[in-house]
């Protein structure tokens, strides 16, 4: 699948659509759009590891928990997301190792500031040609 996510029209806020061929694919592809929002991702570098476990109700449900818990990492910590990879996931639960970078002004320009990950109009679904995703962000 080449398009990853696509940026999407919401009064206010900030919306995607997301893209992946499975779950691994569809929320590693979340993470991406979400700190491409916030900064250039090109400047992000792979310093450090963190393994994050996250549950969920359901497939909308853990999204909106891995992206909350991945902003908690930004705003909270001040790290941001280099890339995700899955060591498991299914409808209710995932774990993942999270490279991280820690925020350098001299290196990071903030684009944008996401201040939460909303379950409004969220969807996650498994469609003939993979699986999809919108999500809405307060900004």
């Amino acid at each position: 699948m080449s398009e990853k996510y696509r940026i999407i029209d919401h009064t206010a806020d900030i919306g995607l659509h997301v893209f992946g061929a499975d779950p691994q694919d569809l929320f590693a592809n979340s993470a991406l759009a979400m700190f491409d929002i916030i900064t250039d991702p090109q400047s992000i570098e792979a310093v450090d590891t963190l393994t994050l476990t996250v549950k969920g109700g359901d497939w909308p449900d853990l999204m909106v928990n891995w992206l909350r818990e991945l902003l908690y990492l930004w705003s909270g910590k001040q790290l941001l997301v280099a890339s995700t990879r899955f060591t498991g996931i299914s409808e209710r639960e995932l774990i993942a190792a999270v490279t991280v970078d820690r925020y350098d002004p001299d290196r990071h320009k903030i684009k944008t500031e996401i201040k939460a990950v909303t379950y409004h109009q969220i969807r996650v679904d498994c469609r003939a040609t993979g699986w999809q995703s919108r999500i809405i962000f307060d900004v």
